[in-house]
């Protein structure tokens, strides 16, 4: 059966690309428009219930469909879904801070950079990531790795219980007491299971007192050989107060490729500047320092460009792969390969490496076994961020050969015996175990056969039932 002719409920807003074109556009258009899903319709469920109602109805109807939140997400195996039902969970963008209990509860369409200023003005801080748009549970359930990870762990240790709509219809709540074997696999796997329409997290009180020290500095050419070996020094004595993100990209300005280094640091600026005293000790030509509240990192880091970065409508290509060491030698060589790609595609200077350096003490102080997510011990999240000026565009198929060579470079040094992907980051032609990690797929396919048996949650890197 279509998705136009199934009958809603009367008091859910329903949109189809012909009838409600501008309400449809604002409700289903995505981060990256690259091998995206497409709908036929549209619903906007306003409550827990009205999802429930939605997700028994598309079922008897034989209607695929998927959740959305912030709608960030851009692996590839989500274009598998076209000409569906979008369940458009913006509307629910509640959210509760508890000062006294320290947690904060969320509703699926609330954004990191809802609950930011408000968890900061209540004397806490939690883990969130860079960029302010993306939905608060949608960045959950696939972990959350992010700048403060160092300190407060990833966002799937702040969780402390979800509500969630089976495949079935039903209500459930998970946490460490109530379906504790649903809740490790939601840690890790999230979106195989359900919809999660609530969450709680626990807050920690902030730490000197929200003030984070920033910087951004260019590194030309000339100045790589030198950062790089400024960054190999942090492989095993990262402070759990620093995030470091690495940037190759091309500079318009200077018509050269070049490194962007960004330098997060949750204490004193004293202590900051010591800190990274190697990396300013290069005499980088172009540098931005503050000191900013924690809520409002996002907006000036990377020179503010993130914000910019996270309009909609563009084209996101992306692959990765997560590394447990640091390798100069494939560092200077990826700097080489991009320097070679931007001279002879023009068409591709929009490409950049994004190498994320977060510190992991908080992180593995967590058991392995205690979440799905199987990447605990990485000291690196490597992006391979390609786009174009437009789909269609010949570039494509070479910055995808390019990209996937980039991986298998970084795999090769990464200190894992094959590719290890994060989930969140994973382009969609990874093998299942390269995703959620090979000893944990027993368990998680026994819970995938438990709870969504069909095969309902299929788009975004499902799990098998049946392992091996």
């Amino acid at each position: 059966m279509g998705t136009k002719t199934v009958q809603w409920p009367a008091n859910i807003a329903v949109y189809h690309p012909d009838s409600n074109h501008d309400a449809f556009i604002k409700a289903t258009e995505r981060w990256s428009i690259y091998k995206a899903p497409s709908f036929d319709s549209v619903v906007q469920p306003k409550t827990e219930q009205e999802v429930a109602e939605v997700v028994k109805i598309a079922r008897a109807s034989n209607v695929p469909f998927l959740a959305t939140g912030g709608r960030h997400g851009y692996t590839t195996t989500l274009g598998a879904l076209q000409g569906g039902l979008a369940i458009d969970l913006s509307k629910m963008n509640e959210f509760n801070v508890d000062a006294a209990s320290a947690t904060i509860t969320v509703g699926p369409g609330a954004l990191i950079g809802d609950i930011n200023g408000p968890i900061l003005e209540a004397g806490y801080q939690m883990p969130v990531g860079s960029c302010a748009k993306v939905g608060v549970i949608g960045v959950t359930v696939g972990t959350g790795v992010g700048l403060f990870q160092g300190v407060f762990g990833l966002m799937i240790d702040a969780l402390l219980s979800v509500r969630i709509v089976t495949a079935n219809g039903n209500i459930v709540e998970a946490s460490a007491s109530s379906k504790p074997d649903l809740f490790w696999g939601i840690r890790g796997a999230g979106s195989n299971f359900g919809i999660i329409t609530s969450a709680t997290y626990k807050l920690t009180k902030a730490v000197n007192n929200g003030q984070v020290f920033t910087a951004d500095i260019i590194y030309p050419a000339g100045l790589r050989a030198g950062y790089f070996a400024a960054l190999k020094t942090f492989e095993n004595t990262m402070p759990a107060e620093l995030a470091i993100n690495t940037t190759i990209s091309w500079s318009p300005d200077t018509n050269e490729t070049q490194i962007i280094g960004t330098f997060i640091y949750s204490g004193p600026e004293s202590q900051a500047r010591q800190v990274l005293a190697p990396f300013f000790d290069l005499k980088s030509p172009v540098a931005r320092v503050s000191v900013v509240p924690y809520s409002q990192v996002p907006e000036v880091i990377l020179f503010g460009m993130i914000a910019a970065m996270g309009a909609p409508g563009g084209i996101r290509d992306i692959f990765s792969a997560n590394v447990r060491q640091l390798s100069m030698e494939t560092f200077n060589m990826a700097f080489e390969k991009f320097d070679a790609f931007y001279k002879e595609h023009p068409d591709g200077r929009g490409c950049a490496c994004m190498l994320e350096s977060f510190s992991n003490q908080a992180v593995t102080a967590v058991a392995s076994d205690a979440t799905a997510y199987p990447w605990r011990e990485s000291k690196g999240n490597f992006m391979f961020q390609m786009g174009w000026p437009e789909l269609g565009n010949p570039i494509e198929t070479v910055a995808n050969a390019f990209a996937r060579e980039l991986r298998d470079d970084f795999a090769a040094t990464s200190g894992y015996p094959d590719l290890a992907v994060y989930v969140s980051y994973a382009h969609g032609d990874e093998k299942i175990e390269q995703i959620y990690g090979k000893e944990k797929m027993p368990r998680l396919a026994a819970l995938k056969k438990q709870w969504d048996p069909e095969n309902i949650f299929k788009y975004n890197n499902a799990l098998p039932t049946e392992y091996p």
